[in-house]
């Protein structure tokens, strides 16, 4: 169930990702202890212009896989300094974030 509280939550955990860093989309339910819900994290996010501004191109798959839709996304994540291992997909071994 998304409400208002839930959204927040999201959106609060994301704003704590560091530059320079990623978290995966069941990392952010985990940490506000939804641990099932990566797909509610997913739309929030997508809803994230509605409530502020906040860091979602930090926030990739399980596979460390950028959003296929946002071209805009793998260059935010550059310009913080992030590498990426292909065209698509983080390097997560080296760029995620321990939160």
């Amino acid at each position: 169930m998304m409400d208002e509280n839930t959204v927040y939550a999201i959106l609060s955990a994301v704003s704590e990702i560091p530059q320079g860093k990623v978290a995966t989309y069941g990392q952010i339910a985990r940490l506000i202890g939804r641990d099932n819900n990566s797909r509610l994290v997913g739309k929030v996010l997508s809803m994230s212009d509605y409530y502020g501004k906040y860091p979602c191109h930090r926030v990739v798959n399980c596979q460390g896989r950028i959003c296929p839709h946002w071209n805009e996304q793998a260059e935010l994540l550059k310009s913080e300094g992030v590498v990426m291992k292909d065209k698509t997909h983080v390097d997560l071994k080296n760029f995620l974030w321990e939160g």
